[in-house]
């Protein structure tokens, strides 16, 4: 409890942090679910910290969510001021730089700006150590004398090289951090748990650059907060780890939201290669003298025009036209051969081999990346220029070697540039399967948390993400049940082939008005998608005088929720898939009602398929592939908006699921449409089956008999 930093937990939340700190003492995988705002995150936190101080390990907290990252600082210094802990929040490079170069460049100008600091430093120090000897031969020391004329020749060199280092790119940032004191910032640092945005702004007032003190000083830390990309890219984790001083078994890593870990680790282990990398290799090579360059152009101009030509047969009447300015996928997997890009390309290439033209094609790359870094090492380029050859051999060699190995699918996308308006195309190496980027992290760790408030059914997660016997545990929301309702409303399903009925329109639409109108305060209203989030705020505000909010793509989310909270007795329209859907509190007075209006299964394309066929053949089962990859995930994207209200014992508020398929009583009619079996046993209970017509009675009552109503209640 010394690194609990509040009076007393929760129901609950004193046996989760025992058994997690049971668990990680031994080394093992915790599976943790736990109801929104039921303080999951203390509840990992500090029995985390109490066994890295133990077996002295460093807890490295990770999420994808920003709302998240900023509760996760909340706690840390809240931690702070109980128990002395060094803690840093670590985000990536290009939201920390002052003077916005990529990695390369600043690897270039790191290494240019220490060979200019340690060259002046070798002149001060010969400079000083040759008034040493004239003093000493002015004293009648001959040897001294034939001594400051060697030092003199040394001196000369270094001022040549100087003279040469200084024409080179440097950083003055981190010059200053290389020549001045920097002790100051470090106490700063560590007198409080610092978010990237103070430390940018502290060092841009120093002129340091804080990215590289941060990572000078995370070394031996008792607590990391950062990104998803920090341990599910293999790369930055091996750098990350080192940065740390650490070894991966002395890693606790806690994963937050961990029911979005699936796809963000499929997203990591995906490879891209667009058809402007490959114009741009092509013109790199018809510049290059090199006698490789012709064997590397033909291997890459035929895999270039192969993919261009499959997109193009693809086409049909007025399908280019139709292409707008995201990726849209061009399926070219075959169950019985090849996929339709390798087939264009093994047929357009002619050439000694492959395999040999490739190699070619990376030695020379390999060389002309080396050639770029120099140029702009010696100042000769205002930017580090990016090898195109390099990038571009390397994908046709993976795509060649791996595009039928187990869980990767291959396809290609077509986009148009806004600014040309040219339609062009990128080839694509899919990831299904996770557990191929998550289990070799798991395996390396000494133990993880992964946390959630849905990451129901915990063999699902094991399977998906590569666990073997974790620990697993839940807790359901333990507030009061008395302050709560859950309704399953028998509105008509909202198939995407009966959304543009009138009827089923005039159903839904009128429920949500009667759920809106019986609400005392704001209601959050999730919809499958932004559209028929539009589609339904049109019909509320021709009906409801109530002030009504919809969150569009593009739009500030945090701007949209300050001027929805201020607010009373307002609606907010959103989209399941939005940001608002998770990790996103409505405290208090916030929201009363959460309505979910539908049920949110994902775009079922080819990439899904492909995901389902994938699971299908690893988990051995011809429904798992639906389950773990459609129905699951749509569950848990509902239970997650369902979490957005009732956030404390205090709190009073209606949840309400607006389509059938969430009935208990429908689930004999509809088969595996129904979902109401996919909820876990405790939450199915709770759901109150109720038809349209009732629900204004049933909320009305509800929140009647908890004096929720400012005066008269509504008239049903």
């Amino acid at each position: 409890m010394r690194f609990f930093p509040y009076d007393q937990p929760y129901a609950n939340q004193r046996e989760a942090m025992d058994r997690i700190h049971n668990s990680l003492h031994r080394g093992q995988d915790v599976l943790f679910e736990g109801a929104c705002g039921t303080g999951k995150s203390l509840s990992s936190l500090v029995p985390a910290l109490e066994v890295a101080r133990e077996q002295d390990k460093t807890v490295v907290i990770t999420t994808n969510v920003h709302q998240q990252m900023r509760q996760f600082v909340a706690e840390a210094r809240a931690i702070t001021r109980e128990e002395s802990i060094r803690a840093v929040v670590f985000k990536g490079k290009s939201s920390m730089c002052h003077i916005d170069v990529g990695y390369e460049e600043c690897q270039v100008l790191r290494d240019n700006t220490r060979a200019v600091v340690d060259a002046e430093r070798d002149r001060e120090q010969l400079e000083r150590r040759q008034r040493e000897l004239l003093a000493e031969s002015q004293e009648g020391d001959g040897s001294a004398a034939d001594a400051r004329s060697a030092v003199m020749d040394e001196l000369d060199d270094i001022e040549e090289r100087l003279e040469d280092l200084e024409e080179q790119n440097v950083c003055d940032y981190y010059r200053n951090n290389l020549t001045q004191n920097t002790d100051d910032f470090f106490g700063w640092l560590f007198e409080d748990v610092r978010t990237p945005d103070d430390i940018y702004e502290y060092a841009e007032q120093q002129q340091f650059c804080g990215y590289e003190l941060l990572k000078e000083g995370i070394e031996g830390v008792d607590l990391v907060v950062c990104n998803y990309h920090h341990l599910l890219d293999s790369t930055i984790r091996e750098q990350f780890f080192r940065w740390l001083g650490r070894d991966p078994d002395d890693v606790i890593a806690v994963f937050d939201e961990a029911h979005n870990v699936e796809d963000a680790a499929r997203e990591h282990a995906t490879r891209t290669c667009s058809e402007r990398t490959f114009d741009s290799a092509l013109d790199e090579l018809a510049e290059t003298d090199d006698p490789r360059s012709e064997d590397a152009a033909n291997v890459l101009s035929a895999f270039h025009r192969a993919l261009v030509e499959t997109y193009e047969d693809a086409f049909g009447f007025g399908d280019r036209e139709g292409i707008g300015d995201n990726w849209s996928d061009v399926p070219i997997a075959n169950e019985d051969r090849k996929d339709d890009l390798t087939l264009e390309f093994l047929q357009r290439y002619s050439g000694r081999g492959i395999d040999d033209d490739l190699e070619a094609a990376m030695k020379l790359g390999q060389e002309l990346d080396e050639q770029y870094e120099e140029a702009y090492r010696e100042g000769e380029t205002a930017t580090r220029t990016e090898c195109q050859t390099l990038q571009a051999a390397g994908f046709v060699s993976a795509w060649m070697t791996e595009s039928s190995a187990e869980g990767l699918y291959p396809v290609v996308s077509v986009t148009r540039d806004a600014g040309t308006d040219e339609v062009y195309g990128r080839a694509e190496l899919y990831s299904c399967l996770p557990r191929q980027v998550t289990g070799q992290l798991f395996e390396e760790v000494h133990a993880t948390v992964l946390m959630s408030a849905t990451i129901h059914p915990f063999e699902v997660t094991e399977n998906v993400l590569g666990l073997e016997d974790a620990v697993t545990m839940a807790y359901g929301l333990e507030f009061p049940e008395e302050n709560r309702r859950t309704y399953a409303v028998e509105t008509p399903p909202l198939f995407s082939s009966d959304r543009d009925d009138p009827a089923v329109q005039e159903t839904v639409a009128e429920t949500i008005h009667d759920a809106v109108r019986m609400t005392p305060g704001n209601t959050l209203a999730f919809f499958p998608n932004y559209g028929e989030a539009s589609r339904y705020a049109d019909r509320l505000a021709s009906r409801s005088d109530r002030t009504l909010y919809l969150d569009e793509p593009g739009q500030s989310v945090e701007e949209l929720r300050q001027q929805f909270v201020a607010d009373d007795g307002a609606v907010l329209c959103t989209s399941l898939w939005g940001t608002l859907a998770e990790g996103v509190s409505f405290d208090g007075d916030d929201a009363h009602t959460v309505l979910v209006v539908g049920v949110p299964y994902p775009h079922l394309d080819d990439r899904a398929e492909a995901v389902q066929d994938a699971y299908d053949v690893a988990f051995d089962g011809t429904d798992t592939g639906w389950r773990y990859a459609v129905e699951i995930p749509t569950v848990r994207k509902t239970r997650q908006a369902l979490g957005r209200v009732i956030r404390s014992p205090e709190e009073v508020g209606v949840r309400a699921l607006l389509d059938r398929r969430y009935s208990r009583q429908a689930k004999p009619d509809l088969g595996r449409y129904s979902v109401n079996g996919t909820f876990p046993h405790e939450e199915r209970e709770e759901l109150i089956d109720i038809a349209p017509d009732k629900l204004k009675f049933a909320m009305l009552n509800f929140y009647g008999g908890h004096d929720e109503y400012d005066g008269e209640p509504p008239t049903p």
